[in-house]
């Protein structure tokens, strides 16, 4: 890198998007720096992560809820559950594709919006959003689709780090929500981790027994940042 600064931006405080009653604030890495790509791979290493165009860590006063996790993806053992969902989603076709927008993913996203987050703010997305949400021009982002037979059912955004893999984002048609797809992507995730020769796959923040996060701790072993220093999380509690 030309310059060994990284300049830091703290955003404005904002509603927790875990905890309705609290507040939160974030960390960002100057979305301006020409380096922001090489420093991506850097900020994952030291718990940071991508939206959009922000590669941010939650800063927030009196309150160290969310922990970067990761998963040692070359020790990873699916449990029986995971087992089953390989097996029961055997019939998908995958493809990892350069990232775009076309009126079959941008539907398929709104729709699962509008099931995941009602009334959240997120479930009137535009065009515009998904774009400025699920990648940006320098991120290393591919799209990881689903199809049964011809129709596309889920979409995992994930980037392609030289660190690792981080799993952006995943959304998928409702009407299949018994099929497991987030946890389904995750496995292949891990499985396409593993055929690159890569370390880790990035899940985001856990919180510990929330029960939007209770899905990462059914992937062992599992790691945490804690600290500064990554460390094994072998009786993490399920968030369910």
């Amino acid at each position: 890198m030309r310059s060994d600064v990284v300049r830091l931006f703290q955003t404005l405080p904002h509603p927790c998007g875990y905890f309705s009653e609290r507040t939160a604030q974030n960390l960002v890495i100057d979305p301006s720096s020409p380096e922001l790509r090489q420093l991506y791979d850097f900020g994952l290493q030291c718990g940071y992560r991508r939206a959009g165009e922000h590669v941010y860590v939650p800063h927030c006063s009196g309150c160290r809820a969310c922990i970067p996790c990761r998963i040692p993806v070359q020790r990873f053992v699916a449990d029986r559950s995971q087992r089953r969902c390989l097996t029961g989603n055997g019939d998908l076709q995958l493809k990892v594709l350069p990232v775009g927008f076309s009126e079959e993913r941008f539907e398929l996203y709104r729709r699962y919006l509008q099931w995941r987050h009602p009334n959240g703010g997120m479930d009137d997305a535009r065009p515009e959003d998904f774009t400025r949400f699920l990648y940006t021009a320098w991120s290393p982002t591919r799209f990881l689709e689903m199809r049964l037979d011809s129709r596309l059912v889920g979409v995992a955004v994930t980037d392609f780090c030289t660190t690792g893999l981080s799993a952006v984002y995943t959304f998928y048609d409702p009407d299949l929500s018994a099929r497991g797809l987030g946890t389904f992507a995750i496995l292949k995730q891990i499985q396409i981790a593993r055929e690159q020769e890569l370390d880790h796959l990035y899940l985001g923040f856990w919180i510990d027994a929330h029960p939007k996060m209770g899905y990462k701790s059914r992937f062992r072993p599992i790691e945490t940042l804690r600290n500064g220093h990554w460390q094994m999380e072998p009786h993490i509690r399920s968030g369910d």
